[in-house]
């Protein structure tokens, strides 16, 4: 058998297996489609102070009281919710650092 009639088998086998390669890939969504960009978390000082509010409310040591989950209630306010020693929490806070309630 001559090489040029190797090369057509050799030249198909590698085109289907770049084909099938291709088709295992997956596509990942553009960053702003991802669904940690598309939640509007609250920062990290609002967080923190809702984390001092419910210690001084409940009277637990301010180091047990962790922010789990937050979002963007509105355009002004956030909603913080908190784990205090076992126990949750949820506290509203304004943009301006203005503690709403806390339950």
């Amino acid at each position: 058998m001559s090489v040029q009639t190797l090369r057509w088998p050799v030249l198909a086998m590698l085109a289907a297996s770049a084909m099938a390669a291709a088709g295992c890939q997956s596509s990942s969504p553009e960053p702003q489609q991802m669904a940690r960009t598309t939640l509007q978390t609250a920062p990290a000082d609002l967080q923190l102070l809702c984390a001092n509010a419910v210690a001084t409310q409940t009277g637990a040591a301010s180091d047990k009281v962790l922010p789990v989950n937050s979002r963007q209630l509105d355009g002004t306010s956030f909603q913080v919710e908190l784990d205090a020693a076992g126990k949750r929490h949820t506290c509203v806070v304004d943009n301006e650092g203005n503690v709403k309630s806390v339950t």
